[in-house]
């Protein structure tokens, strides 16, 4: 099983060590390129956006980019899911199929059990051939049924702490 290390993208430097990063072949359909999704969150700063690159913790190998909305505040707009939501996940193509998906999986719960009313995290898809729903699912996220944004709104329960 693959081990990753979450590293927080805090300066231009650490923007630029991700943006070499690549989809897989027909997933440029569910998740935009390295530019967008940080045009994204630039533009969406009300959704507390948590940029991080992800490493071989072995290794230190650059793997993938994750972001999640890190504690949303109340009241939140209605076009926003949280507090925590799985904004992005990206697994260079390189690296894909060995692990380090579901690894990195791991490390933001471990990360949300720090947070304050960290019980789920959301995230979001949509259907289709390549669609990440498979392995959302595979990991314990179940259907809302709540569509957001053309997309179906998944939900991952985490442990209780204390």
């Amino acid at each position: 099983m693959a081990r990753v290390r979450l590293r927080g993208i805090v300066s231009s430097a650490d923007r630029a060590a991700v943006m070499g990063l690549r989809r897989g072949p027909g997933q440029d359909q569910y998740l935009g390129s390295m530019e967008e999704i940080f045009a994204e969150a630039d533009e969406e700063q009300r959704a507390m956006p948590r940029p991080w690159a992800v490493h071989d913790a072995e290794t230190g190998a650059l793997a993938g980019f994750a972001m999640i909305s890190d504690n949303i505040p109340q009241p939140m707009d209605d076009d926003l899911i949280g507090p925590y939501y799985l904004w992005k996940l990206l697994i260079d193509h390189r690296f894909q199929h060995r692990g380090y998906g579901a690894a990195t999986l791991g490390a933001i719960a471990a990360y949300l059990a720090t947070r304050p009313g960290a019980d789920v995290l959301y995230t979001s898809c949509a259907d289709g051939p390549g669609s990440p729903r498979a392995f959302y699912l595979r990991h314990g996220f179940t259907d809302t049924g709540r569509v957001m944004w053309g997309e179906n709104v998944l939900a991952l329960d985490l442990p209780l702490r204390g």
